[in-house]
């Protein structure tokens, strides 16, 4: 009996290994068609993908219907009860930020209209994509100007004129800073989204920063970004801006905000484009944007040209003492094709020519940042 246990124990390994082996082939089997599929799916570009227009793509969105209508409405109210601590944080010295999932446009400009009647409101909406923050600095002057010279007394500063536009934004503030305190009036600057794509920069945010230590002035803002607090330092946050941070969900439509953003699943594309082709030319030598601003210029004035020949650029260049040989220019030509920037195509007359991807305004716009 003992050597037909000895054999059922061996059958019995071997199909526990052929088990495991079949086991094997199958998940590396697994591995490799998933690997493949991925590599087919990964090859696929964005440009093959069937875009619709922008216009259409945005009346479909004004037909969807608006949900929830009744409980937004009553979560809108009910923060209505902390508009009077609102205001005495804003006497008592702190700034207002104001932050949750949601437009908070509507909820700021009633809070401004039915709280801050005392106050002359200035908004800026920087979800704008440019705001001019030199023109608002101008306004707040304007107002306490104006104020200031209704004022009865007579003012410690009496050789203070207003300042004309052709002083910077720093001065500008200067002026305000040196008037708050001889005027009669109270500015609150509203914004909504302090963190938008106008006012990321630190000068912007610097600039804002000093202005809410006026005095005179009461900062409102608010931010949506995730990251919108890696905007200032602790010196911005703490003695600047002095914010004192409110969670607001109000779960309304960004409708506002989203209007003056280029839609992802549309074909108008050339906003993103222009940014993202100037980000790369700011990142290459002057040399290699002279070069570019060169093909650039030429396209513009010959729209109807196929291209620019490689020689003519070669020419052109070497003119203006931009390259010093056509090796030198083939660099520069290989980082923009690299890049995306410039396609190369066949010209009627059978030699190669240069083309950027863009069309007139965009190329223009794309330019006119190229400082």
């Amino acid at each position: 009996m003992a050597p037909k246990r000895k054999n059922v124990e061996v059958e019995e390994e071997e199909e526990d290994e052929e088990e495991e082996l079949a086991f094997s082939r199958n998940y590396f089997l697994a591995k490799e068609v998933g690997s493949s599929s991925g590599k087919r799916s990964a090859a696929r570009k964005v440009s093959e993908i069937n875009l619709v227009d922008e216009q259409l793509l945005r009346a479909s969105l004004s037909e969807i219907p608006a949900k929830h209508e009744k409980e937004i409405g009553s979560l809108l109210e009910s923060y209505k009860s902390l508009y009077s601590n609102w205001l005495f944080e804003l006497r008592c010295g702190f700034g207002l930020l104001m932050y949750g999932f949601g437009s908070k446009k509507t909820l700021l400009e009633d809070f401004a209209s039915s709280t801050l009647i005392s106050y002359t409101v200035v908004v800026i909406n920087g979800y704008l994509t440019s705001v001019n923050l030199k023109q608002v600095m101008t306004t707040i002057a304007e107002i306490l100007w104006e104020h200031y010279k209704c004022k009865g007394k007579t003012s410690k500063k009496q050789h203070t004129q207003l300042p004309s536009g052709s002083k910077s934004i720093d001065e500008i503030i200067t002026f305000i800073d040196d008037i708050s305190d001889d005027c009669n009036c109270s500015v609150c600057l509203l914004v909504h989204n302090i963190d938008g794509p106008a006012l990321r920069d630190p000068d912007s945010q610097q600039h804002l920063a000093r202005v809410s230590c006026c005095s005179c002035i009461y900062l409102v803002a608010s931010i949506d970004h995730v990251n919108a607090p890696l905007l200032w330092d602790k010196k911005m946050v703490h003695t600047q801006f002095k914010w004192s941070w409110h969670h607001v969900p109000t779960f309304v439509p960004y409708k506002i905000e989203g209007l003056f953003n280029p839609l992802i699943l549309s074909s108008c594309g050339h906003v993103q484009t222009t940014k993202t082709a100037l980000v790369v030319l700011q990142s290459l030598t002057p040399n290699a944007q002279s070069v570019f601003r060169v093909l650039a210029e030429f396209q513009l004035a010959n729209e109807k040209e196929e291209g620019m020949h490689v020689s003519e650029l070669y020419t052109k260049c070497r003119e203006q003492f931009l390259v010093s040989s056509q090796v030198t220019l083939n660099a520069h030509l290989t980082e923009f094709k690299d890049h995306k920037l410039v396609k190369m195509r066949r010209h009627s007359d059978g030699h190669d020519c240069l083309h950027i991807p863009l069309p007139s305004n965009a190329l223009e716009k794309l330019l006119q940042d190229l400082v």
